[in-house]
């Protein structure tokens, strides 16, 4: 496939990149200091883009099969850039005529697991509060995909690790896997790729975890 990656210097961007490369997809990374991005192999463009201006996003995702989103803000401070910076991508998706697009959000942004504790629940409740700004931010990213024209879905994880690819992980369509409270992000890179020909988790959430 053809595959378009936004955020790809950060930390699930660059595993989405590198697993991509090694699955034989020809990657374009959209980012804005090629010097921050370590990956490198065979089937890699990379591309430097101002992501405020969809007219100059167009020519990355023009043709490509799908569009892979590792955005993500850094710190708090940072909070409105993600749901911003995915609405440009997404008007040029649809100027473009380009329909797939996978990002990732976060497993608070979706619904509790029908079966979680009461301390999963409280350890919920007290993240979402400490970084309401950033939940919110995300959540208004998701409003966005909803309201476009995409195939969209959002990958729900909860806290990051940087583990080695397992291969081994839990999703649940339109929740969150019980009692899940970890997941490495090249597992959150492996899932987005195998998700990306998936017709089930087309406009769908997908919470995840090990």
């Amino acid at each position: 496939m053809k595959l378009t990656v936004f955020g790809a210097t950060g930390g699930i961007g660059q595993e989405i990149v590198r697993h991509a490369l090694a699955a034989g997809h020809a990657v374009t990374a959209v980012v804005r200091d090629p010097a921050r991005l370590t990956v490198r192999g065979a089937g890699l463009e990379v591309v430097r883009a101002d992501l405020t201006d969809p007219e100059a996003v167009r020519p990355a995702v023009a043709g490509r099969d799908a569009v892979l989103s590792g955005l993500g803000a850094r710190s708090r401070k940072d909070a409105g850039i993600v749901s911003q910076l995915t609405r440009t991508v997404l008007t040029a998706m649809e100027a473009e005529g380009v329909r797939r697009v996978l990002v990732v959000s976060a497993g608070p942004v979706g619904p509790d697991p029908a079966d979680a504790g009461i301390l999963d629940r409280t350890a919920r409740g007290l993240v979402s509060a400490l970084l309401k700004d950033v939940y919110d931010d995300l959540r208004a990213m998701e409003a966005a995909l909803a309201a476009s024209a995409t195939d969209w879905t959002s990958l729900r994880p909860p806290r990051l690790q940087n583990k080695p690819l397992t291969g081994t992980y839990r999703t649940v369509v339109g929740g969150f896997p019980a009692r899940g409270r970890f997941i490495g992000r090249a597992d959150v890179a492996h899932a987005m790729l195998t998700m990306t020909g998936d017709p089930g988790t087309v406009k769908q959430g997908v919470g995840l975890a090990y």
